[in-house]
């Protein structure tokens, strides 16, 4: 049981990692997108329009190459993604519109959008060929059996797991190591400072924002195609995941590498019901991620560490002509 629970967790841990790690590296430009739901919607309907359109272009949809349709159902989801970042993008960093309210409006508008893109496709394919796509995809490492219980916990797992531990230590690798990430939480912390010095303060936060974006809708992608399996009605859900990955990001004092752990807790905590039979409703147990968050910010709080502040400008519409 063990076993089980904790390939469950590792499994859907993924979805909240992917959107987490998508809604830093927008928080570290300085842009609070509260939008994150709506955008992992958008990748999902993306990254299934990539998988319908491969799947109904074969004579016999069961022979579907696997990388093919990994590549392309990532690149749709990727791209429909980032295009919903960007109509944020271009009304907080160019129109300069309140974040919080742009944000939650394109939640409203990303999940509406998807649910009328996804019921464009006909019924009876798209019930026919996603969990079809959604087996395939689903596929882990071939010698996972044969290696017992270590195989089943670290080598079973779909790509997209392996996919959001190599984006979130890349990402650590960027802020850390790199010109890049350098200048970027500069623009995040003091805008004004890093015009001054020549960065390229609108530059940055359009490519922060469209890269966090798309990689926040893989999450969504993730969630539909491997943990619902591929049917699309269970994606009502997926907006509140996304309310959940924007607390994660709380949890995890904005690192990438915390992130790895915060989104083992988190999805231990919402799989972790079944497994341990108690009587509390659901409801109330789907509360604990949140509960911990309220905890880490108490805390932090109190110690009043600079390491676990957000971006100074975090939410803050940058002016130039204030500077």
């Amino acid at each position: 049981m063990f076993t089980s629970f904790l390939v469950s967790a590792i499994s859907i841990s993924s979805i909240f990692l992917l959107g987490c790690l998508g809604e830093i590296i927008m928080e570290k430009s300085g842009h609070l997108n509260l939008g994150l739901p709506g955008i992992m919607c958008t990748g999902a309907a993306g990254g299934c329009y990539g998988v319908y359109i491969y799947m109904t272009a074969l004579s016999d949809p069961t022979n579907a190459n696997y990388f093919v349709l990994i590549l392309l159902a990532l690149l749709f989801s990727f791209l429909f993604a980032a295009m919903t970042g960007f109509i944020y993008s271009f009304l907080t960093i160019t129109l300069r519109a309140n974040q919080n309210i742009t944000g939650l409006a394109l939640t409203t508008f990303g999940t509406g959008v998807a649910q009328y893109f996804i019921n464009t496709f006909p019924v009876a394919e798209r019930e026919k060929l996603l969990p079809m796509a959604s087996k395939i995809m689903s596929q882990g490492f071939p010698f996972a059996d044969d290696l017992g219980a270590f195989g089943k916990i670290f080598f079973s797992h779909s790509i997209f797991v392996y996919l959001a531990i190599i984006l979130a230590v890349v990402a650590a690798l960027i802020f850390n190591k790199t010109r890049v990430g350098l200048h970027l939480r500069a623009v995040g912390e003091s805008p004004a400072t890093a015009d001054a010095t020549g960065i390229n303060v609108t530059g940055y936060k359009y490519v922060a924002t469209l890269v966090g974006s798309g990689i926040a809708g893989l999450g969504g992608l993730f969630y539909l195609m491997i943990f619902s399996k591929g049917i699309w009605e269970n994606s009502s859900t997926l907006e509140g995941l996304g309310w959940i990955c924007i607390a994660l990001v709380i949890f995890t004092l904005w690192r990438p590498t915390i992130a790895l752990l915060g989104s083992l807790v988190f999805g231990g905590l919402y799989i972790a019901r079944p497994f341990l039979n108690w009587t509390i409703p659901a409801q109330i147990f789907n509360m604990f991620p949140f509960i911990l968050t309220i905890v880490v910010l108490i805390i932090t709080s109190i110690l009043d560490s600079k390491k676990a502040q957000p971006p100074q400008s975090l939410g803050i519409n940058y002016f130039r002509e204030d500077r």
